[in-house]
């Protein structure tokens, strides 16, 4: 698991900022049982299908995310694809609320890490990018790293 600072990052969504234009994040604690700890310790989590949602009691909710059950757990392991519970404050549980119910954001996890031995969650409100607005991220990422390069090229021949 990388560490960043006193970050230490479990698993992250690569994918959500390829698909999502982000608008806004969020750091959240997250309610776990104690071998979903033990399992996110060892760095076994998946954020792939994950999103959140707010409920009609203005609850955080973190859904579809797989943290695979605990092998030394006994029977009374968790189950791999929960509802987990956010821990927010209510002025950012009414912001998030505010924003998604705007129509077309959603609430996406980008990380899970542990700060200061407590398990929070990035989260992220998001738009989703339409095929097109992707291919032209891709390019700007291309002709960037293509303009470096040149640059880098230009500065060697220089020397």
């Amino acid at each position: 698991m990388p560490k960043e600072g006193d970050r230490k990052v479990v698993a992250s969504n690569r994918k959500a900022r390829h698909d999502y234009s982000i608008e806004d994040t969020f750091e959240a604690g997250l309610v776990l049982s104690g071998t979903e700890v033990k399992s996110l310790r060892l760095g076994r989590a998946s954020l792939i299908d994950g999103y959140g949602y707010i409920d009609d009691h203005a609850e955080a909710w973190l859904d579809a995310v797989h943290i695979p059950e605990f092998f030394q757990g006994s029977w009374n392991n968790h189950p791999p694809r929960r509802k987990r519970k956010m821990l927010l404050h209510k002025e950012q549980i009414l912001k998030i609320h505010n924003k998604i119910k705007q129509g077309g954001y959603t609430l996406v996890p980008l990380s899970i890490y542990f700060l200061d031995g407590r398990a929070k969650v990035e989260l992220a409100v998001a738009k989703g990018k339409r095929e097109y607005d992707k291919r032209q991220t891709l390019r700007e990422r291309q002709d960037k790293r293509e303009s470096d390069r040149a640059i880098a090229a230009r500065k060697n021949m220089g020397e």
